[in-house]
C-alpha cells in the first residue's frame, strides 16, 4: 500500500492533487479533526471507498497538505539567496520568499498555523516550523550582530513580530486582488524593516 509521500493513480476524473486540495478546503473550513472521509467523499462525488484510491488515510491527506506549505518554506532556506551576502539581505531574501510561498500555497498554510498538534504527524510538523522560526531568529540576530539591526530588539521577539505580519496574510489576503504577491512582500518588507534597521 502506498505511502502519504507516494502517488497513486486514483480513479478517472480525479487525481491526487484534485482530491488534496478539495481536502484542504474542507480542513479550513470545517477543521481538520471534524472533516469526516464521508464529507470528503461527498464534496467529490464519489463514495469513501473511492478516495482510498488516491491516499491511505485521512492523516495521510493532511501529511501531504503539511508537506507542501512546509516543503515550500524549507525550499527557501536551501537557496542561495538565503545562504550568501550580508544578513539582512538574506533575511530580506528569505522574507520575500516566505511571502511568495503563502500566497502561493494560501490554504496549505493556512491549514499548517491552524494546527493543534493533536497527533504525532502534526506535532513533527510543528516541529519542522519551529525549526524553520529558529533560522529565521538567527538571521536576525545575524543582521544585529551585523550592525545591520537595531539590537535592542531581542531577535526572538524580532523573528515572531515578522512572522505574525506576515502568516497574518491568511486571514486577509485574497489572490486576484489589488496586490501581487512581489507587491505585497515589498509593502512587508519596508514596514518592517524600517522599524528594526539601526
Amino acid at each position: 500500500m502506498s505511502t502519504a509521500t507516494g502517488s497513486k493513480r486514483g480513479r478517472p476524473g480525479y487525481d491526487q492533487e484534485t482530491v488534496l486540495r478539495i481536502a484542504v478546503e474542507a480542513f479550513n473550513q470545517h477543521g481538520y479533526e471534524a472533516t469526516s472521509m464521508g464529507l470528503l467523499a461527498e464534496r467529490l462525488g464519489v463514495s469513501k471507498s473511492a478516495i482510498y484510491h488516491h491516499v491511505d488515510s485521512k492523516e495521510a491527506l493532511l501529511e501531504l497538505a503539511l508537506d507542501q506549505a512546509l516543503g515550500g518554506l524549507e525550499a527557501i532556506l536551501s537557496e542561495p539567496g538565503a545562504s550568501s551576502g550580508a544578513p539582512e539581505g538574506r533575511l530580506e531574501y528569505v522574507l520575500r520568499g516566505t511571502v511568495a510561498v503563502l500566497v502561493d500555497k494560501l490554504p496549505y498554510v493556512t491549514l499548517l498555523l491552524r494546527l493543534r498538534g493533536n497527533t504525532a504527524m502534526e506535532r513533527g510538523a510543528l516541529r519542522r516550523r519551529r525549526d524553520f522560526d529558529r533560522e529565521i531568529a538567527a538571521l536576525v540576530a545575524a543582521a544585529q550582530a551585523d550592525g545591520a539591526l537595531r539590537s535592542d530588539v531581542d531577535a526572538r521577539t524580532a523573528e515572531r513580530l515578522l512572522f505574525g505580519t506576515i502568516n497574518s496574510i491568511v486571514e486577509w489576503y485574497r489572490p486576484g486582488g489589488p496586490l501581487t504577491a512581489a507587491e505585497l512582500a515589498d509593502q512587508i518588507i519596508s514596514m518592517v524593516f524600517d522599524g528594526l534597521r539601526s
